[in-house]
């Protein structure tokens, strides 16, 4: 007979039967006689809930723990058929009375008041270690969850080892999950920080409880900056559904006044948009410097959304207006995507890569209306990329290309020490490129022989309208480049004393047969070229489609890795390039001054090195050096190192770059700074930092912070001060912010098997 019978005991046994039971003197005399209180509250854990909405029934699995009235029911699965509403705990069930008195079985049906204590006054304990609470839990026939005075704390009961409150907790009158997106609403929220309730909201929808969406509930933040004195905000939600927020900002300024901002977010099955007004009379607009900030009104709208249409397929728009450009910095407001007027679609699967975008560039910061004009638009600006793996090891073929129209109201030139700049011209410009390429990779000897054979076709146009001397002329260009590369390389591997070394020499040969060396006519998007080890092996180092390497070219060097089976390791990358004939395009002259001063523009490049490792991931450092071989001087060093350990972090930053006259640099840039964070008390951490400029002789930049940090729940303050050299000298700015963090390993998604803690994740 199974031991059922004295399980069932439990919940269906009259006081008579127990009394008859208890008169033959074979049992305890409070064997199972502790009476049960539906009301009291009811603690469950498990691993995972389950809704099958299928079969209408729900599953808790793994090490199924119920608490009730002093009784601990124990077992692998909890069944319950909301259908026939009928709760069944399966498999090694235990059951263990207040006395200590325990009972087992295969399975135990929970009826009458047992079943009615599971769902009212529960307590759920989940895999993260949160907690929820409620009077009582519901099951509707969409297969919502709803809670009835609940509390979900990420933290558990929120009590620290040294018994102090931690973390964060949400309490509302009614709490409602859809099972199936995981998004929740919730009527009349309070949240409590360090268990002191600190926000009040009618209403609250939120598509999870992730960090992410964390971190878009409104939440009060600190600032200071002497221009607008002390900032205190204070944003809320005056509605919230599923499809709609409207979210409020008002912000107090000691020095400017009222500022009030205005956000609406609408949401559909396949996207969202966003839209945020902000705005303020000043009261004090001599406190700023930059002319376009010295008006009485200042604000901006600013708009963004993103759908998709298809699968495969995202479109998007963004849209930002302002009075002056200065704005958000002024006021410590984030610019999201102001910096970019644009409207997109992105096309992206394993071998197909497509994004069209017609684009307009803003300048923020202290810009003027004429400094804008000079950023132009992007009409359109699209890149493509298809690659295809040919049959039986035949190789990979790769077909890519990218259209660049640009049209500028003004031209943007500027002198750097007598050495001219322009940037960009007046006028419309189009440049179309296409490239074909194959390659593949074989193993001859114990060497990686990579061939390279590609094809390259240009055209543009450019209609002169800028009037400058310096600008080309207006003129058609139409070009082909045949590529051919070859990629040889020879691992070598070896393993002892626990480490594993490898190193590998490296040989390129790489031969662009370009007619010219700005097929673009002019340079939009290759107006930057640092040479280093991360692009001492590529064939092609500018950086977009307007400027290209010429010629034929050797490229030198090799690779170290010590690795460590206890996961540290040292790696070295380093080498040289050559031109051994035709023109060599980091030499040629140019407005950009691309190339000048980079280490490429000599026959015998720079040598480049780069040295990274890392110490049992508790010391990580980088470095970077450039020497130029002919006199062996540094050109260029870098220098990171970081610590993080025990609660302790530090940082230290070293950069050097010799002067380059021919470029305007006519002093060595030379700075140091570190960075460090101790902890100073349970979760409590202080933090500074300070630039020292060298070279001048000044600070660049100092600061410090107070944080806490629980794990669930973070609170830090900052002040920063820049020195005289600094791109934003002598500014003082203070922020206070503070974030609720999800348990660790929340996973957003649902896939028909959730945690228990997903009832409000």
């Amino acid at each position: 007979m199974r031991a059922l019978l004295l399980g069932s005991a439990l919940v269906l046994a009259s006081a008579s039967g127990i009394a008859a039971v208890l008169a033959q003197g074979l049992l305890p005399q409070d064997f199972f006689t502790a009476p049960i209180d539906p009301a009291a509250p009811t603690a469950i854990e498990a691993d995972e809930l389950v809704f099958d909405s299928v079969s209408n029934v729900i599953t808790a699995r793994g090490d199924v723990v119920l608490r009730v009235s002093g009784y601990v029911l124990t077992g692998r699965e909890l069944v319950y058929r909301r259908s026939e509403g009928a709760m069944q705990l399966i498999g090694d069930v235990t059951v263990t009375d207040p006395s200590g008195n325990t009972s087992y079985s295969d399975t135990l049906d929970l009826t009458g008041g047992l079943k009615r204590a599971v769902l009212d006054s529960m307590t759920l304990t989940a895999y993260d270690g949160s907690r929820i609470t409620a009077d009582s839990a519901e099951f509707d026939q969409v297969l919502n969850s709803i809670l009835t005075h609940a509390q979900y704390a990420p933290c558990g009961e929120c009590i620290g080892p040294q018994g102090q409150r931690i973390g964060w907790s949400i309490s509302a009158a009614r709490i409602v999950q859809n099972a199936e997106d995981n998004s929740i609403i919730l009527e009349q929220p309070s949240i409590a920080l360090l268990g002191i309730p600190v926000a009040w909201l009618p209403y609250l929808w939120l598509p999870d409880m992730s960090n992410e969406a964390l971190d878009s509930i409104p939440k009060p933040s600190l600032g200071y900056s002497e221009e607008i004195g002390v900032k205190a905000e204070f944003p809320f939600t005056v509605y919230s559904s599923r499809n709609t927020s409207i979210i409020l900002s008002p912000t107090l300024m000691s020095r400017q006044g009222f500022l009030m901002g205005a956000e609406w977010i609408q949401r559909f099955d396949r996207g969202s948009f966003r839209i945020k007004a902000s705005g303020l009379y000043q009261r004090d607009k001599a406190a700023f410097t930059f002319a376009d900030a010295q008006r009485d009104w200042r604000g901006a709208v600013q708009a963004d959304g993103q759908f998709r249409p298809v699968e495969d397929w995202t479109m998007g728009a963004a849209y930002s207006i302002f009075t002056d450009s200065a704005y958000f910095a002024d006021y410590l407001l984030d610019p999201r995507r102001s910096a970019v007027n644009e409207v997109y679609a992105t096309h992206l699967t394993s071998d197909t890569y497509l994004d069209a975008r017609i684009q307009q560039f803003n300048l923020l910061g202290d810009n003027t209306q004429q400094t804008r004009d000079q950023q132009g638009i992007a009409l359109p600006n699209v890149q493509v990329s298809r690659s295809f793996t040919l049959p039986d090891g035949a190789g990979r073929v790769v077909v890519e290309g990218k259209l660049l129209a640009m049209s500028r109201a003004a031209h943007s030139t500027t002198t750097v020490n007598g050495i001219p700049y322009d940037y960009g011209y007046a006028g419309n410009r189009v440049h179309g490129m296409a490239q074909a390429s194959w390659q593949n990779q074989w193993i001859a000897g114990g060497a990686v022989v990579t061939p390279f054979l590609g094809l390259r076709l240009d055209g543009a146009n450019y209609d002169d309208g800028s009037g400058l001397a310096s600008a080309p002329a207006a003129q058609a260009l139409l070009s082909a480049t045949p590529i051919a590369a070859l990629d040889v390389r020879y691992p070598l591997a070896a393993h002892g004393g626990g480490v594993t070394h490898l190193i590998e020499p490296i040989a390129q040969i790489v031969y662009r047969g370009a007619p010219n060396t700005a097929p673009g006519i002019t340079n939009e998007d290759s107006q930057s070229l640092v040479f280093d080890d991360t692009n001492v092996f590529i064939y092609n180092r500018f950086t977009g489609i307007d400027r290209q390497e010429t010629g034929l070219r050797l490229n030198v060097g090799g690779r170290y890795l010590a690795s460590l089976d206890d996961g540290s390791y040292i790696e070295l990358v380093g080498g040289q390039s050559f031109q051994l004939a035709g023109t060599n395009a980091s030499a040629v002259p140019n407005r950009q001054q691309v190339g000048v001063g980079s280490g490429l523009e000599n026959a015998a490049s720079y040598a480049v090195v780069g040295a990274y490792g890392a110490i049992a991931d508790t010391l990580k450092g980088g470095a970077k050096l450039q020497v130029d071989t002919s006199n062996l001087a540094v050109a260029r060093a870098g220098l990171g190192l970081s610590y993080s350990r025990d609660g302790w972090s530090g940082a230290l930053n070293y950069g050097f770059a010799a002067a380059t006259p021919a470029t305007g640099s006519i002093r060595d840039m030379h700075e140091i700074g570190a960075e460090l964070s101790a902890p100073v008390a349970e979760y409590w951490s202080v933090s500074g930092n300070a630039y020292w400029d060298i070279n001048a002789g000044s600070y660049l930049q100092v600061g410090g912070g107070l944080t806490y940090n629980d794990g669930y729940l973070v609170l830090s303050g900052a002040v920063t001060r820049t020195g005289p050299t600094h791109s934003s000298p002598n500014d003082l700015r203070a922020t206070a912010t503070f974030r609720l963090l999800a348990p660790a390993g929340f996973d957003v998604g649902y896939s028909g098997a959730v945690p228990i803690s997903s009832w409000l994740e």
